[in-house]
């Protein structure tokens, strides 16, 4: 259930250049899930939407938001400090194994790719998962790398960079043809390009595939139509071929969505 309160910072650090890490005291983390945000709202009247947030890890009564700063609002956040407040609204949307989790046994292979501020969720959905694991992350360059020994401690891990400064030069896909990977369920997060790899990859080794999608949103509970993205079938509430991301989502079946 999600519930809409003021959430007490626990901590925050830098984690790379323009990207942080905040633990907050919340009681959204008693029915949050991997895969879903929450909405954080600014402190300044002069910026009334929320900001959405994926959640990175999940404790009894805390979770953290690894976020990268692109605007007033997240800057704003990046600069408060343990024992500010921040109002916050979650945890929203679908988590990324429900419509799995029966499917996942010790003998699965799970192959879970992130692109940029999609790697987070990847590290509560790691740690959820009780099969083995390929985890493949990109980035931009080495020294933009974050979490990476968190995740390197839940599976086989790997490394793309665009430059080639670590890991393997080019993109994630680039990376799971270097090594050969092979899974039986893909879970994905990252820029719709990314997305569109792992659904070309979905369907050509008829492996089922979950993306979590990442669109702008303003409302964040479904109501604005704001973060819709082009789906295949027809969506009972808008009548046309579209998805709320917020509401519907984010996570998708790769089949579900036009990418």
């Amino acid at each position: 259930m999600k519930v809409k309160e003021a959430a007490t910072i626990i901590s925050q650090e830098c984690l790379c250049e323009g990207v942080y890490s905040m633990w907050l005291a919340t009681a959204a983390a008693r029915d949050a899930q991997a895969g879903q945000f929450v909405s954080v709202y600014p402190n300044r009247d002069s910026r009334l939407l929320p900001r959405p947030i994926s959640i990175c890890e999940i404790g009894k009564d805390s979770i953290r938001l690894v976020y990268r700063t692109v605007g007033e609002g997240t800057r704003e956040f990046s600069r408060m400090n343990a024992g500010d407040e921040l109002e916050i609204l979650g945890p929203n949307g679908n988590g990324l194994l429900p419509a799995v989790r029966e499917e996942i046994r010790p003998g699965t292979k799970a192959l879970l790719i992130g692109g940029g501020i999609g790697i987070p969720p990847m590290l509560e959905l790691a740690r959820e998962l009780n099969c083995d694991k390929s985890i493949v992350c990109g980035y931009r360059t080495g020294k933009e790398m974050f979490l990476t020994e968190e995740l390197e401690a839940e599976g086989e891990f790997y490394i793309s960079t665009d430059d080639g400064s670590a890991g393997v030069r080019g993109t994630v896909m680039d990376a799971i043809e270097a090594a050969g990977i092979r899974a039986d369920v893909i879970f994905a997060c990252g820029p719709r390009p990314m997305l569109r790899g792992v659904k070309e990859l979905s369907l050509a080794q008829s492996i089922p595939a979950y993306v979590s999608m990442e669109e702008r949103m303003a409302c964040g509970v479904g109501a604005c139509l704001g973060c819709v993205c082009s789906s295949e079938d027809i969506d009972d509430h808008s009548k046309v071929k579209n998805k709320r991301v917020c509401a519907d989502g984010p996570v998708f079946a790769v089949s579900e969505v036009v990418l």
